[in-house]
């Protein structure tokens, strides 16, 4: 049985719309494949165990691709922040204010 479909520029568990990325980061950290479970109620544990066998079995080419993927990530945040540096600010200040307070007050635009 396939347990992951390449498409559309991206690896996924197969029958789907659940990422390979998002099976293997949780993995990373720690998660046993019932702990996967819990956070992906769409998978199955034979799907997890077959998706981690793939990566496992495939690791330099898929540890790879999560590399270009960060980079990706990067540079689109990146992007967006130069575009919206209002937005950011804002958040930036509402993070500080829930550190501060353990509570968020929205102030108005």
């Amino acid at each position: 049985m396939e347990y992951v479909d390449q498409r559309d520029g991206g690896y996924y568990v197969a029958g789907t719309r659940v990422s390979l990325d998002s099976v293997v980061y949780a993995f990373l950290k720690g998660k046993t494949p019932e702990g996967i479970q819990s956070s992906f109620s769409a998978l199955n544990l034979e799907q997890i165990f077959g998706a981690l066998a793939y990566y496992l079995a495939n690791r330099p080419v898929i540890d790879e691709y999560l590399k270009r993927q960060e980079a990706d990530f990067d540079r689109m945040r990146a992007e967006d922040r130069a575009r919206r540096p209002e937005f950011y600010a804002r958040m930036e200040a509402a993070k500080r204010v829930f550190a501060e307070t353990g509570h968020l007050t929205l102030e108005p635009r």
